[in-house]
């Protein structure tokens, strides 16, 4: 003999698979970004650059600080594996340098977002200091990566970190609060903020800029 269910129970089991059928699909993994790979971070000190063509002036080249790194960056969805390019990756960049006034040190920071970023492809990043700004750090004409105390980078892809590289220091150390970020007086630069903005251009991000 068959047993029949009542209207009320049907109801209640229909809610019931309803309402699992839910919790499975809202307990069903977000697809992750893929881990960035970051190079090693190297810092120089870089002259400025002179040109052809135009007429010379007298002068000295003075020492900017240049520091860079690689990164390669995995595809994450499959638009991303068809177009072959992830549309922007943000770069923050964190330098830590000795105050110039004398009590511990200053952090200097620089938030970059680059643009159509070939997946799986090795390009470079990078920040400048001024040479007036680091004869206003260091009391130096000639005082550029010898006077870095730390450098640190995070990379991020639609607002999720994907990777961070460090030297001189642990990865984070830029977290410390005890840090007076100084980026307004100290300012860092990005590439194209530069002369040598025209320079090496196939081998750094297509950087975006501000409109």
């Amino acid at each position: 003999m068959k047993h029949c269910l009542s209207p009320v129970r049907r109801s209640a089991l229909a809610l019931f698979a309803a309402s699992a059928s839910a919790l499975t699909f809202l307990a069903a993994p977000v697809h992750a970004q893929g881990k960035a790979e970051v190079g090693k971070l190297v810092f120089d000190d870089i002259p400025s650059p002179e040109f052809g063509g135009v007429k010379n002036k007298s002068f000295k080249p003075k020492d900017w600080l240049e520091v860079e790194a690689g990164i390669k960056i995995p595809a994450t969805n499959a638009d991303q594996k068809r177009i072959g390019f992830i549309n922007q990756v943000t770069v923050k960049w964190y330098v830590a340098m000795d105050n110039p006034d004398g009590r511990g040190f200053v952090k200097l920071s620089k938030t970059i977002n680059h643009i159509n970023v070939p997946i799986d492809e090795e390009v470079f990043t990078s920040v400048y200091l001024s040479p007036s700004t680091l004869k206003r750090l260091t009391g130096k004409d000639k005082a550029g990566k010898s006077s870095v105390k730390a450098v640190g980078v995070e990379v991020l892809v639609d607002g999720v970190k994907v990777g961070q590289g460090s030297e001189k220091q642990k990865d984070g150390w830029w977290n410390s609060a005890s840090l007076s970020d100084q980026s307004d007086k100290f300012p860092l630069l990005s590439k194209i903020e530069t002369p040598f903005a025209v320079m090496w251009w196939d081998r750094y991000a297509e950087i975006q800029k501000e409109r």
